[in-house]
């Protein structure tokens, strides 16, 4: 007697209906992937680089899954109701996963270096963007959704010329908390992702050689994060195994705290 393995691959989100907010490079186009393989149908919104967006999309769609990408820009008034809209109509309904990714790049910069501008441009998309994402949830998400705003280790690891950047995530694990307890009662759980110091373009961009070869010798696990780090602790929570976890943050830092 014989007995046959299927060869189908596990798709724990098969079919469900994802948002993911920046999704076009490093921790974002990790989680797209990820969720994607995982089953999960996915729009994905990037501000500027075209190339790189449809280069995912099409990336996710050679290895038989689907995603979407679409131009969005948070930072435009409009962005965010560009987005919702477009995503009701590729996805055709109601949402199941909403991952909020999208930040805006920001150089360390001094407190009394920092101008009115900048202030009301980051906090536009790193903290009220999510708000608004998270809120059209709060009204579309079906029962028994997933939440999942990506914050930072920096809230708890302070350094002299984040306040910005480290304010408005520190906003956005406040949310999380207050919209877990909302959404309880519909099963719908809300939970922090919050990455240490993680290999992609922003991390370099904004961090000399010096201070990655520190964090690196602090870091327990003697590494730096690799986007799939990231997007596999998100792809547990966004699965039915994290159904008894709501208002947490999951510290995805290789033991640097």
């Amino acid at each position: 007697m014989t007995t046959e393995t299927s060869s189908k691959p596990n798709r724990p989100l098969d079919g469900r209906a994802t948002l993911v907010t920046g999704g076009s490079r490093g921790i974002g186009r990790a989680i797209v992937e990820r969720l994607a393989r995982d089953g999960a149908r996915v729009v994905f919104n990037y501000a500027r680089d075209e190339k790189a967006a449809e280069e995912v999309a099409a990336g996710v769609v050679a290895g038989g899954g689907e995603a979407h990408a679409v131009r969005a820009d948070f930072a435009e008034p409009a962005g965010v109701r560009e987005l919702l809209e477009r995503a009701t109509e590729l996805l055709g309904g109601d949402l199941d996963i909403l991952v909020n990714n999208a930040v805006l790049p920001f150089m360390p910069t001094p407190i009394v270096d920092i101008d009115d501008e900048t202030y009301d441009a980051l906090l536009t998309v790193n903290l009220k963007a999510p708000f608004l994402t998270i809120r059209h949830a709060a009204r579309t998400m079906r029962d028994g959704g997933r939440i999942i705003n990506i914050s930072t280790l920096n809230t708890v690891r302070p350094a002299p010329g984040i306040s910005l950047y480290a304010a408005s995530k520190g906003g956005l694990e406040q949310l999380t908390a207050v919209a877990a307890a909302e959404l309880g009662p519909r099963g719908i759980t809300v939970n922090t992702v919050s990455p240490g110091a993680t290999e992609t373009d922003l991390l370099r961009d904004t961090n000399p050689p010096e201070n990655l070869e520190l964090i690196t010798r602090l870091t327990p696990l003697r590494r730096l994060g690799e986007p799939a780090d990231v997007a596999d602790v998100v792809a547990f929570l966004a699965g039915p195994d994290a159904r008894w976890l709501t208002g947490q943050n999951l510290r995805a830092t290789g033991g640097l705290g």
